[in-house]
């Protein structure tokens, strides 16, 4: 029996294809999720798919959302992240500064 342990992979960068341009709807569908989750990237794709699978944005599936450019395929995840984190961005901006104020207890 061999004792040796087999060399490690070293990582293999993977170009990441740009798509279409993201449609109205689909940026509306990232903002939807993350007004309801307040999460960023993977947090938030986690309240995407859960959001797809119940339908609670407008009645729309996965096959649905993917007519308007959303995909929740592992070869989509770079361009759906982008996404998100635009979204998340520009809800962030749109709040102002976020003021913390701790309370003597």
């Amino acid at each position: 029996m061999s004792t040796e342990v087999p060399a490690a992979r070293e990582a293999v960068a993977v170009p990441v294809v740009e798509g279409p341009p993201a449609s109205p709807e689909a940026l509306e569908f990232v903002r939807f999720c993350y007004r309801r989750s307040g999460v960023s990237w993977p947090e938030l794709y986690d309240e995407m798919c859960a959001t797809a699978a119940r339908g609670s944005y407008r009645g729309l599936d996965y096959e649905s959302l993917a007519t308007f450019g959303i995909s929740f395929a592992l070869t989509e995840m770079p361009r759906l992240a982008a996404m998100t984190q635009r979204i998340v961005d520009e809800e962030r901006g749109a709040r102002g500064p976020v003021i913390r104020v701790a309370l003597a207890g």
